[in-house]
């Protein structure tokens, strides 16, 4: 047997284990969005290397893996278990979900300011849905691919994050999604939405870390929403662990006069893909996307970015750098599209990307589709080694040799740290990043 029916078993595994029920069930509106989704996963099963999208990206290692979903709290993880993955200094609101499911004990969010509704996506579908109903999915859509529809499908809890007209949240608020491994490998599929109203600022700093080197599957959805002149700072930091399989689609609606900073930060996790998709819905929007991926051996890593300018007078920004050794793997696919009627666009691609080892590999397509005249639109790739006289260089002033290259390469991915925000922040991403260089293997 051939095509999706053959690969069927192994994506709606992921809807299985165990009884209880999902969030939000006997919502119509709710239900429908589920049947629809799960409609669209048997339709399509696994992604070929046929389509464009996964051309680089094998996907036979995953669906291999018998995933099934976590169908209860984990309930023993403690504050001290939370202090091993904590970043030193940051002052910040915390929101933590554990394998997926949000833990009202591990996380803190008083003191926020009036306006904001801040708090778990299945305690909202149960007692108040109406909050989101006209918001959850809306962003997404059918999503980049078929596991945004497995998450739409299956999302058991999440964070929403509602922000209303001119407030101001001044502390970033940190979602910490932590996974801890368990008798059989299993998949969460957190669903988050983040709505700004019109003139509301915020800061979010995501990340994703386990306990333990456990094999499991995160596959998030992120739908962000940013009203007319609102603002939003987003800081994304995916360091699974080294046996895990890590999706995550963020979906970007900007309205008119809206700022998004958004910095990604991509270290962890055997296989990670990551689908950044941004739509502009009203002119004078500015979108800046900023990414760092390091892949060493037995890892791949994958960034997608669809950009649509389909309004006129709105720029973006989209600089991503690379670091690969051993025999990691990158792959890198960049779209910018300029619909007809989106005049004075501004918009810039740039990746860069430097290897370390001769078995290193990088795949990467940036791609400009214009269909206006009066834009300013440029795109560009590169891929390089260390500069063997700056190394010299080094060296002949007593620097060891893996030092040299930790600073070299610092040096190279200095520009996407330093635009994380609060320096505890950058400080702690830093010293990851140089102590994974200073020891990565070159062969």
């Amino acid at each position: 047997m051939s095509g999706p029916a053959s690969n069927l078993g192994a994506l709606e595994r992921w809807l299985e284990g165990g009884a209880e029920r999902l969030p939000g069930s006997g919502l119509d509106w709710l239900e429908a969005e589920r049947s629809q989704a799960l409609a669209r996963v048997r339709a399509e099963g696994v992604p070929s290397a046929r389509q464009e999208g996964w051309r680089y990206t094998g996907l036979k290692t995953l669906v291999e893996q018998p995933f099934v979903r976590y169908a209860e709290p984990v309930t023993g993880v403690e504050e001290e278990d939370l202090e091993e993955v904590l970043v030193p200094g940051l002052d910040a609101h915390r929101v933590v979900l554990v394998n997926g499911r949000f833990v009202a004990g591990l996380s803190s969010l008083g003191a926020l300011p009036a306006g904001v509704r801040a708090g778990s996506l299945r305690e909202i579908l149960e007692s108040d849905p109406d909050a989101v109903a006209d918001r959850l999915t809306k962003v997404a859509g059918d999503g980049a691919h078929v596991f945004s529809a497995l998450n739409t499908a299956g999302m058991d809890d999440g964070f929403v994050l509602l922000v209303g007209r001119g407030a101001l949240v001044e502390r970033p608020i940190e979602l910490i999604h932590l996974s801890v491994g368990m008798d059989e490998p299993r998949v969460a599929q957190p669903r988050h939405l983040v709505a700004l109203e019109e003139g509301a600022q915020a800061s979010l700093i995501e990340r994703y870390v386990s306990l333990g080197e456990s094999l499991y599957c995160t596959n998030s959805v992120l739908e962000l929403s940013l009203g007319r002149a609102a603002v939003l700072r987003h800081q994304r930091i995916q360091l699974e662990s080294v046996n895990a399989f890590h999706i995550t689609g963020v979906y970007l609606s900007q309205g008119a006069d809206s700022r998004y900073l958004g910095v990604n930060i991509g270290l962890g996790a055997a296989w990670a893909r990551t689908d950044l998709v941004v739509r502009f819905a009203g002119p004078h929007a500015e979108c800046d996307l900023k990414g760092l991926y390091l892949a060493g051996d037995k890892q791949v890593m994958d960034h997608h970015l669809d950009i649509d300018h389909g309004v006129p007078q709105c720029s973006s920004r989209e600089t991503f750098k690379g670091v690969l050794y051993g025999k990691g793997r990158a792959v890198f696919d960049g779209r910018i599209h300029v619909a007809v009627d989106a005049q004075k666009t501004d918009a810039q691609l740039s990746n860069k990307n430097l290897l370390l080892s001769r078995n290193a590999e990088i795949d990467t397509k940036p791609q400009l589709e214009i269909h206006a005249d009066d834009v300013k639109c440029s795109h560009g790739t590169t891929v390089g080694q260390i500069d063997p006289q700056m190394l010299f260089y080094l060296r002949s002033r007593g620097i060891s040799a893996p030092l040299a290259r930790r600073m070299l390469c610092l040096g190279f991915a200095g520009e996407i740290i330093e635009a994380l925000g609060p320096e505890p922040l950058r400080e702690y991403v830093t010293e990851v990043v140089g102590r994974r260089l200073e020891t990565a293997p070159l062969e």
